[in-house]
């Protein structure tokens, strides 16, 4: 316990004394991404209004007729699917991407992922601001329990940067991982039940979407959001409980496989 009290406080002096490198990467991720387009930082939120468009045109004929507030429903599902893609994706790209900087310089690699999920919290932001313009549009009630939103979200970007290290590290060894993480996010978005109800199956099957934990944190906005209902104790157990297993499991790939990195560059 003492060991990993004092290594998380060296992780915290490094990260402190590398601040300004860290605000240059975040700054340069932003940059990058944006270059040489007309809209820029607005395809942040138009690329998942678009998305939003085209599944309300497919499918509200087959499930919003029954589903209240279905574009919210919708809306709900694709943004936190978004944010998921795009932080995990980047994250795990961001030791490849940087690694003449790593080669050069005795840096934290943490710093990397941390810049690249900084840069999609931000979009993520942004397209959450549109999601609450939507809610009034369609008549949702604003709540004291909106505030409760900001634990999902905690957690999820806690759950992303673990995923993202674990990714990361296992991409410097295998570039097959990019490929293989693609079609698992294909099977994943069709099993977050993102524009269908989980209602239409067995209570046993819908227990069984909670192992799915970006279904859970998009159930926990959907519940509050629109049921108007903030989750059991149990429930924010559960969330808290994916956030820290996959940020200890990314640590740890961290931890062992740093000093092999840098001979996989």
């Amino acid at each position: 316990m003492g060991d990993g009290i004092r290594s998380a406080k060296r992780s915290l002096s490094r990260f402190a004394s590398n601040r300004f490198l860290f605000e240059e990467l975040v700054k340069r991720d932003f940059e990058h991404k944006y270059k040489r387009t007309v809209l820029g930082m607005a395809w942040s939120v138009l690329s998942p209004l678009l998305t939003l468009f085209v599944m309300k045109i497919v499918f509200t004929q087959f499930f919003g007729r029954t589903t209240p507030h279905y574009t919210i429903y919708l809306f709900a599902g694709t943004i936190v699917m978004s944010y998921f893609k795009e932080a995990t994706n980047n994250g795990m790209t961001s030791m490849i991407s940087n690694a003449s900087v790593i080669n050069k310089i005795n840096v934290p690699k943490y710093l990397f992922l941390f810049s690249k999920n900084v840069s999609s919290l931000v979009n993520f932001g942004l397209t959450l601001i549109v999601f609450f313009i939507f809610c009034i549009i369609d008549h949702i009630t604003f709540h004291v329990s909106f505030l409760m939103l900001i634990f999902p979200i905690l957690c999820l970007v806690i759950m992303n940067i673990g995923i993202g290290m674990i990714l990361s590290a296992l991409y410097v060894f295998f570039r097959d991982v990019k490929y293989l993480y693609s079609v698992f996010l294909t099977l994943l978005t069709y099993v977050s039940a993102i524009f269908y109800t989980v209602d239409q199956f067995h209570e046993k099957v819908q227990t069984l979407f909670l192992l799915n934990p970006v279904y859970v944190i998009i159930k926990y906005i959907r519940m509050i959001v629109i049921d108007g209902v903030i989750p059991s104790l149990q429930y924010h157990g559960l969330c808290m409980a994916y956030a820290v297993l996959f940020a200890l499991i990314g640590a740890f790939f961290y931890k062992r496989y740093n000093r092999k990195f840098v001979y996989y560059f």
